[in-house]
C-alpha cells in the first residue's frame, strides 16, 4: 500500500511538472457512443495511476476479512505450538496430568495434531487412564486417516507396557499393508514373543529379521534364545524327532554354543537315545562345560569305559569339581566305593554343592555310615536357598 501511494505521488508530480515545462503536453481523445473526452497525456497518466490505486484499495478492503482470519489463525497456531512444547516439557518432568492438559489445549490449531494426540495418549497411559488413552488414539486416527499405522503401533506399544500381549498382537494384526511399517511391527512382535516364551512364533520371524540386515550380536543372541527354548520344550516332551529337526535347522554357529549343546544332549538322554558317548565326548573336547560333564555321567554306556575317560580328563583338570563329582558317580555305579568316596570328598572340598552332598550322603548310607550320611544331607540342605524350602512348623514343647 505504501509503495502504491508513493508511485501515485511520483506520477502526479511528474505529470504536473510535465504540464508546466512542456510546450506540447500531448493530446488524448476518447470517443465512445457519441461521447468525447479530451485531456492531455500527463493527465491521462495521472488518471490511470489514480485508477490503479483505487483498484488496489478496493481489493485490500475485500480481502481484509480473509487476511484478518489468517493472521488470527497464525496467532492461534503459535499458541497451540507453545502449548505442545510446554506439554512435552511437563511430561519429561513427570507431570503427566498437566502435560496431558497442555497437549490437548487448542489441539485443533496445532500444526501436528496427530502428535498432540499420541503424546496425550502416552500421558494418559502413564496415569493409568486407559479409557482416555484409547479416546485420544481414536481421535488421532479420525484427525488423520493416513496415520492409522502409527496410531496402531502406538496402541500396541501401550498394551505391551501393560503386559496385554494377546491384545497387542490383535492390534498389530490390524495394521494396513501399506502403512504397517513392518520394521517396527516386527520389533514389537519380537518383544511380545520373547516376553511370553513363544519360541515357535519367534522362530518364524527369524528370516524376516535376517533380511533386515541386522546380523549383529543382538540377532545372534536372539537366535540362541529361540533354539535353546525350543530344544528345552522338545526335551520336556521327550520328542526326539523334534530335537533332531531343530538341530538340522539351526544355524551352524549355534551347534557349538554351550547352552544349545546342554539342551540338545539333555533332551536326547531324557528321550532314551543311545550311542551318544562319542558325540558328547567330542562336544566336551570342543568346549569344556560343566553341564556337559554332568550329562556325560548320565549316559547309558558301561560306566567302566567312561571312568577311564573321566580319569584321563582329571589328569588335566584335577581340581574341576563337576568332573570329580561325575567320577564319583560313575565309580558308585561300578561299586568302587573307595574311589567314589575320594572323588566326592575332593569335589565338596573344592566347591560345596547340594547335589554333590546328596550323592555323598547316598554313598555313606551304602557304606553303612548313617551318622556321616545325615551330616552330608544336612550340609547339602544348608546350601539350598531358604526360598526353595517349604516352611517348617515349630514343634510344641513337651
Amino acid at each position: 500500500m505504501k509503495t502504491s501511494i508513493l508511485l501515485l505521488l511520483a506520477l502526479a508530480a511528474g505529470a504536473l511538472i510535465a504540464q508546466f515545462l512542456l510546450q506540447d503536453a500531448g493530446y488524448v481523445l476518447i470517443s465512445f457512443h457519441g461521447y468525447r473526452i479530451e485531456f492531455s497525456v500527463p493527465m491521462m497518466i495521472f488518471l490511470l495511476a489514480l485508477a490503479y490505486l483505487l483498484i488496489r484499495l478496493v481489493l485490500r478492503i475485500v480481502q481484509a476479512p480473509k487476511k484478518l482470519g489468517e493472521a488470527a489463525g497464525r496467532v492461534r497456531q503459535r499458541r497451540a505450538n507453545k502449548h505442545f512444547t510446554r506439554g512435552l516439557i511437563e511430561m519429561a518432568e513427570g507431570n503427566w496430568a498437566r502435560g496431558e492438559r497442555m497437549l490437548t489445549r487448542g489441539i485443533r490449531n496445532s500444526e501436528t495434531p496427530v502428535l498432540n494426540y499420541l503424546a496425550a495418549a502416552r500421558a494418559a497411559q502413564n496415569q493409568g487412564q486407559h479409557g482416555r488413552r484409547d479416546r485420544w488414539l481414536e481421535m488421532a486416527r479420525e484427525q488423520s486417516p493416513d496415520s492409522t499405522g502409527a496410531v496402531l503401533l502406538a496402541q500396541a506399544g501401550f498394551q505391551i507396557d501393560e503386559q496385554q500381549y494377546g491384545e497387542a498382537l490383535k492390534t498389530l494384526a490390524k495394521l494396513p499393508g501399506d502403512q504397517g511399517r513392518p520394521g517396527q511391527a516386527l520389533d514389537l512382535k519380537t518383544l511380545i514373543y520373547r516376553q511370553t516364551g513363544d519360541w515357535g512364533s519367534l522362530k518364524e520371524l527369524l528370516p524376516a529379521l535376517r533380511r533386515r540386515g541386522r546380523k549383529n550380536a543382538a540377532l545372534a543372541s536372539l537366535e540362541q534364545q529361540v533354539f535353546s527354548g525350543l530344544l528345552q520344550q522338545a526335551a520336556g516332551k521327550k520328542d526326539l524327532a523334534m530335537l533332531d529337526s531343530l538341530w538340522k535347522e539351526m544355524p551352524g554357529h549355534l551347534r557349538s554354543d554351550p547352552s544349545i549343546l546342554r539342551a540338545y544332549f539333555s533332551g536326547l538322554i531324557a528321550g532314551g537315545r543311545h550311542g551318544l558317548e562319542a558325540r558328547l565326548r567330542k562336544a566336551v573336547k570342543a568346549g569344556w562345560d560343566a553341564r556337559l560333564i554332568e550329562l556325560y555321567g548320565q549316559l547309558e554306556t558301561p560306566a567302566a569305559a567312561r571312568i577311564k575317560r573321566v580319569e584321563a580328563w582329571l589328569l588335566i583338570r584335577s581340581e574341576d569339581p563337576e568332573l570329580l563329582k561325575t567320577a564319583g558317580l560313575l565309580c558308585m555305579q561300578e561299586k568302587l566305593w573307595g574311589k567314589a568316596r575320594s572323588y566326592l570328598e575332593s569335589s565338596v572340598g573344592i566347591h560345596p554343592d547340594p547335589a554333590t552332598y546328596q550323592l555323598y550322603g547316598q554313598l555313606l548310607e551304602q557304606l553303612g555310615e548313617s551318622v556321616g550320611a545325615a551330616e552330608a544331607f544336612r550340609h547339602g540342605l544348608g546350601l539350598v536357598s531358604p526360598a526353595g524350602l517349604p516352611a517348617l512348623e515349630k514343634l510344641p514343647r513337651g
